[in-house]
């Protein structure tokens, strides 16, 4: 089991995207400070595996295969979870996908997947999960952005417009939901040296590097840090903030 210093005992916490990536360490570290950990993700046999590995090191977790840009599959699975837990504590809306190219080439289709996923379906878990937190005084969202949603990024069009599109609507949402009780913050996390990364030729690797002043790549486990900090007490009056968690890049 990770260790970890933040405490999150039996705290409700759902994570979409969870089955691998920064998803999957942050359900591991959830899981590690005591968070039932609830993960949502399309890859079902990937998820199973990590919910596999929290239980196995003593930590609770459970999978669902949702689709996030599906509001049915999603209040299927919010309804499961309330009828076993009452409750849902954390939500960190972490799930994204990408589909590249120069605007010249991006087609519609490929600008249209990317914002069901990314930007929709943020609104989509929210719309879902926020009320129940509304309603008891208490909750933390946190929404994954990225370092090229402050700054844009080459044949990231599709990308780049959803992870800015995040940061507007968690400063909305951080004025519409502070008075009762919830916190909504973002994470702009930079170059991460995730398993699709990691695919990624070795010069490709290196000219990453030479663009962050700390001059690595971050681990998934480092985003998943700023997760965990951001739904801590630690954190209890910071709210619609953009954590940029980049090494440096936007100095």
């Amino acid at each position: 089991m990770h260790k970890t210093m933040f405490k999150f005992n039996n705290k409700i916490t759902i994570i979409t995207g969870g089955a691998d990536g920064i998803g999957k360490a942050t359900a591991i570290k959830f899981a590690a400070a005591g968070a039932v950990t609830i993960i949502w993700d399309v890859q079902e046999e990937k998820g199973k595996a990590v919910c596999a590995e929290i239980l196995k090191n003593g930590g609770k977790a459970e999978f669902f295969k949702v689709d996030t840009s599906k509001m049915t599959e999603i209040e299927a699975a919010v309804a499961s979870i309330l009828k076993k837990y009452e409750t849902i504590d954390f939500l960190i809306n972490n799930a994204g996908i990408t589909r590249d190219a120069s605007f010249k080439k991006m087609t519609s289709e490929m600008w249209q997947q990317v914002i069901d996923v990314n930007l929709t379906g943020v609104f989509n878990c929210t719309k879902a999960i926020a009320p129940i937190m509304l309603d008891k005084g208490f909750g933390k969202i946190v929404n994954a952005s990225s370092v090229v949603g402050l700054y844009g990024n080459f044949g990231q069009t599709n990308y780049v417009a959803t992870k800015a599109g995040i940061i507007g609507m968690t400063k909305t949402w951080a004025r519409e939901f502070g008075r009762k009780g919830v916190n909504v913050n973002a994470v702009a996390p930079g170059f991460t040296m995730t398993e699709m990364v990691a695919k990624m030729p070795e010069k490709v690797l290196d000219d990453m590097k030479t663009k962050v002043p700390l001059g690595r790549l971050a681990t998934p486990e480092e985003m998943a840090d700023a997760y965990m900090f951001l739904c801590s007490d630690f954190a209890s009056y910071i709210n619609g903030h953009t954590l940029s968690v980049d090494g440096g890049m936007t100095v």
